[in-house]
């Protein structure tokens, strides 16, 4: 198992009107073989969560997470106590919006590799229905890990090693709208610092010229942007940052001009490592869109080929239909006739 958890703290949290209410657990969590499951399964489910956020505390936001997690860290505090601290601190941002929140308030320090981090997460619960053995309807809940929108995650190292780069946490910015990733901050007491989509449009950006430029038969840049995206979506998948020089030694592996010496040279803003937004290199491999009732996609080494675009005439000329599209149109036309 590649999760080692240290500490765990679970509080209940009850808004449905003007007041939150806290229910605080007294100490915490023995460890054990379950524990480190969940845990593990709460990792990657949040590193598989798109669109993150990153940050650092900031000294002109509330501090009271960030000084109790540093007297933590310097033995002055117990875990418990900082859970404590930091679910009054969230009770009160809690209660200067109208948000219905209900669920688990989760704070796990815990070690993956060779990184410390503390999560704090909030988990709604699920309901859920099972048959007994008797063919009975029964009810259970349970916590609904997949859907978590209110969580962030602290770079314990990084924190120690760089914190100048303002990007030490991470958070998931929701589908909610922009109040619920402010109002998480505002809990934290952080700024927003590197933003993922943007990094991630200058690289492509930045590709994309490098690999003209190089004069790369059609084919061969094909191939490369499959082996960056590849290298890209490992590091979603691990929650890792994006490397420049390894970025560099996929793209310049038969080029005169190396890919990290020709962005400086460009002036391309790209930090020499990042956190890469899945949605933005995605477009590297594959077009799509959405839009009057139509939605296309198709892996970008077709354009020109399999697929015909025509400015002059906005149409799209598609050879070789997917055998699935062609059986739906070809049964519509026959039950038309």
């Amino acid at each position: 198992m590649s999760v080692e958890v240290k500490k765990l703290v679970v509080h209940y949290v009850d808004k449905q009107d003007e007041d939150t209410e806290i229910h605080l657990r007294e100490d915490e969590m023995q460890l054990n073989d379950k524990v480190n499951v969940f845990i593990e399964q709460l990792h990657h489910a949040y590193n598989g969560k798109p669109g993150k956020g990153f940050c650092a505390f900031s000294g002109e936001k509330n501090s009271v997470v960030a000084s109790a997690m540093q007297s933590y860290r310097n033995n002055e505090l117990n875990f418990w106590h900082l859970t404590q601290e930091a679910t009054n601190v969230l009770k009160e941002e809690l209660n200067k919006y109208a948000f219905h929140e209900t669920g688990y308030l989760v704070f796990c320090h815990y070690q993956y590799v060779a990184s410390n981090f503390i999560m704090i997460a909030l988990i709604n619960i699920k309901e859920h229905y099972t048959i007994t053995s008797d063919l009975d309807l029964s009810a259970a809940k349970h916590l609904d890990i997949s859907r978590m929108q209110l969580a962030a995650r602290v770079d314990l190292d990084a924190w120690d090693t760089a914190a100048e780069e303002n990007r030490y946490i991470s958070f998931i910015k929701g589908r909610a709208g922009r109040k619920v990733a402010d109002f998480f901050l505002d809990f934290l007491g952080c700024e927003e610092g590197i933003d993922p989509k943007q990094q991630s449009q200058t690289m492509l950006h930045a590709v994309e010229d490098y690999l003209s430029a190089q004069q790369y038969e059609k084919s061969e840049k094909d191939d490369i942007r499959k082996e960056v995206f590849d290298y890209c979506n490992d590091c979603v998948t691990t929650g890792e940052d994006a490397d420049v020089n390894t970025l560099s030694q996929t793209l310049s592996k038969s080029a005169d001009v190396k890919f990290e010496d020709f962005y400086k040279e460009q002036g391309y803003e790209l930090e020499e490592s990042f956190p890469v937004d899945k949605k933005t290199v995605t477009s590297m491999v594959k077009f799509s869109g959405l839009g009057g009732g139509v939605s296309v996609g198709f892996e970008r080494k077709h354009l020109g080929e399999r697929v015909i675009y025509d400015a002059a005439s906005d149409t799209l000329t598609i050879k070789g239909v997917p055998p699935n599209l062609k059986d739906q149109i070809e049964r519509y036309y026959n039950d038309e006739s």
